[in-house]
């Protein structure tokens, strides 16, 4: 009796731990942290592997030239140029915080496949009225 109830404990701790590292590999891709334009020029060599950089658009830094997309992210005093194949997101803007994914290049311009707009958690309606509608 006991034997088979050990055996039980020891095939559920085995079946706890394959389900807890299935999980945590599972998380690992879908967590990713983004680094800011300073640590990614204080430490070159992170970069030289894909990562998310996060910044705010430099205003006056966007331009377009075919389906390239050139602008610079900045976070304090520090500015890293990206460019960007592809269309952005049609909310990007200039002055607006944006994460890229890609890496550095060793020319110093950080070159991206994808960018995410990040905007705050509050809605806010527009601020004109809407018209009534005629229920008729």
């Amino acid at each position: 009796m006991m034997r088979r109830r050990a055996g039980r404990v020891a095939l559920f701790a085995v079946l706890l731990a394959t389900g807890g590292l299935l999980v945590t590999s599972a998380l690992r891709d879908t967590v990713t942290y983004y680094r800011t334009p300073g640590e990614l020029l204080a430490d070159p060599d992170v970069a030289r592997h894909r990562v998310r950089l996060g910044g705010d658009v430099v205003p006056g830094s966007l331009r377009h030239d075919g389906d390239l997309v050139v602008f610079r992210l900045a976070e304090g005093s520090h500015e890293i140029t990206v460019e960007q194949r592809g269309a952005p997101p049609e909310t990007f803007r200039e002055g607006t915080e944006a994460i890229v994914e890609g890496s550095l290049s060793t020319d110093g311009v950080f070159r991206s496949d994808r960018v995410v707009v990040r905007h705050g958690n509050e809605y806010r309606p527009s601020s004109a009225p809407a018209a009534p509608v005629d229920a008729r």
